[in-house]
């Protein structure tokens, strides 16, 4: 995750300078000091002082990049006795220019805490120097204080938003994952709520905030929006593992196949043993060319037929042509059978064959046929599969008709979901 840096005080205040530093009446040396006193304005700095932080002389020094001598002259203005508030306030807004002009935050940091705490400052000036100072805590790893001020910034600015993305990850790093967690959650999803994309760092925070506060639902909820703006394997695959395959109440006996056709469509990549896995379950639910396409697919990834399990790789691959080749000569013989069954589970089974032979559009009419027969144990997982056969069959807008009507738990909702999901991205 990135450091999020923020911008140096410098950049912040780069109208600040001398230009528009605090300006410094002078009283004339000349006058009495009874006479002075009285004609001064409220607002004033003695000569003597003045002397040593004229802005004239200090504009040059400061192009000439000469910061001896302005710390010089400081050093100097702070030694002066009985300094007025407003003398102070001078002495503090120089101390500020020099910390921003040399990035020395021992210099800055009290200064501008000095120059918030005058009440000199304008409404607006305020809250800019509010945010600044914040931002130096953060870039200086102190996130309690720069959430202390952060969160003053949306106290006292009309623009409270601003800050809203570095005081999360003020947070984050400081170990408050909760309050991460709860602020980042609304902001993401009232960008999906205008029509905008969050940002792939706030979903990638709030899954991980999640994560950290074991929010296992919280956790889900980020991986699912992270599936949806940002499609990635490792995405895809976490998520089918969490919100699929490890949900209480998952058939591991009828699903976990599923589980695997959805990643297959959905990942640019499996791992070696996810291809053998879906090839052996293919090749057990009588899918031989499925368990062919997937070895296929696998031995052009390069994952498969290499190292310790190569021969194993092979023999499987050996299995699923051979089971393949015959499937393709005797399927046609299975349809007057599967018809006359009482069930419609035999012309689903071979509306899934077909589509893996990618005759899309026979697979799709024979398992309609099976699911409109009844009597099938698991209907929605026939549904789930008909949804997939339809999108074999390049029919997505009847696939997306078809997986929206897909309920139950077992897994089957939950693919179905996802599979939304996917075909949305597709489109």
């Amino acid at each position: 995750m990135s450091q999020f840096r923020l911008a140096r005080l410098c950049l912040m205040l780069a109208a600040v300078g001398l230009n528009s530093a605090a300006v410094i009446p002078a009283v004339n040396a000349q006058d009495k000091p009874a006479a002075a006193a009285a004609a001064a304005p409220k607002d004033t700095v003695r000569p003597e002082l003045f002397k040593l932080l004229d802005p004239a002389q200090i504009k040059p020094l400061m192009d000439a990049k000469n910061y001896a001598e302005i710390q010089s002259r400081v050093t100097q203005a702070e030694a002066f006795p009985n300094r007025t508030p407003y003398e102070d306030y001078v002495v503090n807004r120089m101390k500020l220019s020099l910390g921003s002009a040399t990035n020395d935050n021992a210099i800055s940091i009290p200064a501008l805490e000095a120059v918030i705490a005058s009440g000199r400052l304008a409404p607006n000036e305020q809250a800019d120097f509010i945010q600044a100072l914040a931002n130096m805590h953060y870039n200086a790893k102190d996130y309690p204080k720069a959430i202390e001020w952060f969160k003053r910034y949306q106290k006292e600015s009309p623009t409270p938003e601003k800050v809203a993305a570095p005081l999360t990850r003020a947070y984050y790093l400081g170990g408050d994952y909760a309050s991460a967690k709860t602020a980042l959650l609304p902001a993401i999803e009232a960008t999906e709520k205008a029509g905008q994309k969050p940002s792939e760092e706030d979903l990638r925070l709030l899954a991980s905030s999640a994560n950290k506060v074991k929010d296992d639902a919280g956790y889900l909820v980020a991986l699912e929006k992270l599936v949806a703006h940002y499609p990635s394997d490792d995405f895809w695959t976490d998520l089918l593992n969490r919100g699929v395959a490890r949900k209480s109440g998952f058939d591991a006996q009828t699903n976990m196949i599923n589980v695997y056709r959805l990643e297959s469509a959905a990942v640019k990549q499996m791992a070696a043993e996810e291809y053998v896995d879906l090839a052996e379950l293919s090749l057990r639910d009588g899918f031989p060319t499925e368990a062919k396409k997937t070895m296929d697919a696998g031995y052009a990834a390069g994952v498969l037929g290499k190292g310790s399990n190569a021969k194993t790789h092979s023999a499987l691959r050996d299995k699923a042509n051979k089971g393949a080749a015959d499937d393709a000569k005797n399927i046609a013989a299975g349809e007057a059978g599967a018809a006359k069954a009482k069930t419609g589970a035999g012309l689903v089974n071979l509306g899934w064959a077909y589509a893996t032979m990618d005759q899309g559009d026979k697979g799709v009419g024979f398992i309609q046929q099976g699911i409109a027969k009844g009597g099938l144990k698991n209907a929605e997982e026939a549904k789930l599969r008909l949804g997939m056969a339809q999108v074999r069959a390049g029919k997505k807008a009847e696939a997306i008709s078809t997986f929206q009507t897909v309920k139950g738990g077992g897994g089957a909702g939950d693919l179905a979901k996802y599979w939304l999901v996917l075909l949305q991205q597709q489109k």
